[in-house]
């Protein structure tokens, strides 16, 4: 009968260990917990019974010993090892989380395993990947900025010094520097505007408006320029159209970004329009021209700060008037997208709440 107690020790514990194994499998920590709270009764019990069927037979309390322990072992080493199997994808984590705080910014953690840590890896992930992209965005904003400032503060250094040396008279040089200065005056308060938006600190005096006199206003201002490049300037609005709550000199100055941006792209004789139409609870305004249209990457970036399309950089506008836009109406609760006509050229859309 000695023979029988350790084969039923065995046995006890690679049926043990064969189901830690196959609780292993199981796709949650959830249904794995909770198979390991079963072992850990199920084994015992079955310690129990054998025991007591042990003592029958064989009157030794050596052997009823020996058949308890070897069942209450394999329960723990079958515990053991589930709960290392399971703590394993946390380590790996914890590790990944050192690396991504310790700089390494490119860090990712394993998406495998359980449901819970797949689901918990994938969210660490994208949280990376938004540290990542914002580390990236803040160092083009440096790099940008300090190309836009060089640009004109060479060019009013170099006139000084054209002054100075008596090259050139100062009545002369005058007027291109008072451009030069309302250039710089102009970026940094874009700079400082886009630094109020990111820290949540801007104020806006919401109160319901029409949308006409905006949309009035804001083609007069561009009206000069376009009629001297032949472009043709419109207006579609839908009559029946809500008022919508808003801070109206802030929508003016997204939709005159939005006319600027669209009158740098658009050719000669081509057509600028502006429509207006209700939406399920929101106005949507719309800026559409007959430019070359967008390329994909521009459709996906063109929003984003000192983004151009071009590679060259122009002296004409900081690079962060669709930015602020964008900032604008994420504001006031809307959204702004970009897109392409089915009959060619751009469209350049936001949406504001409308009165409810």
């Amino acid at each position: 009968m000695t023979e029988a107690a350790i084969l039923l020790a065995a046995a006890t514990l690679a049926a043990g260990l064969a189901v830690a194994f196959v609780i292993r499998m199981l796709p949650s920590v959830r249904l794995q917990l909770s198979g390991l709270a079963l072992l850990a009764v199920v084994l015992p019990l079955v310690a129990v019974l054998a025991s007591g069927w042990v003592m029958f037979h064989m009157h030794d309390d050596a052997k009823i010993l020996t058949v308890v322990a070897a069942s209450a072992l394999s329960a723990v080493l079958a515990a053991l090892l589930l709960a290392r199997w399971i703590v394993r994808p946390l380590e790996r984590l914890r590790r990944t989380a050192g690396e991504l705080a310790g700089g390494s910014l490119s860090a990712r953690a394993a998406t495998s395993g359980a449901a819970e840590l797949a689901e918990l890896g994938r969210g660490f992930n994208e949280m990376a990947h938004s540290l990542e992209q914002l580390f990236d965005a803040r160092r083009q904003l440096v790099a940008w900025a300090s190309h836009d400032l060089r640009t004109p503060l060479a060019s009013i250094t170099a006139m000084l010094e054209a002054i100075e040396d008596g090259v050139a008279e100062p009545d002369e040089y005058l007027p291109a520097l008072r451009d030069q200065v309302r250039l710089l005056n102009g970026l940094v308060e874009d700079l400082f505007e886009l630094a109020r938006i990111d820290a949540g600190s801007l104020t806006l005096e919401l109160h319901e408006a029409a949308l006409d006199p905006i949309v009035e206003r804001c083609l007069s201002g561009v009206a000069a320029e376009a009629r001297s490049r032949r472009i043709a300037l419109r207006a579609d609005l839908d009559r029946e159209l809500p008022p919508v709550r808003c801070a109206p000199e802030q929508i003016e100055r997204v939709l005159s970004n939005l006319l600027t941006n669209a009158l740098r792209h658009t050719p000669g004789d081509g057509t600028i329009a502006v429509r207006a139409y209700s939406g399920a609870d929101a106005v949507v305004v719309a800026v559409e021209d007959t430019g070359e249209g967008l390329t994909a990457e521009a459709t996906e970036r063109m929003f984003d700060r000192f983004w151009r399309a071009d590679s060259a950089r122009s002296a004409r506008g900081s690079g962060l008037g669709l930015a602020i836009a964008r900032g604008l109406v994420e504001a006031h609760g809307g959204r702004i997208w970009a897109e392409n006509r089915a009959e060619g050229g751009a469209r350049l859309s936001f949406s504001l709440p409308a009165r409810a």
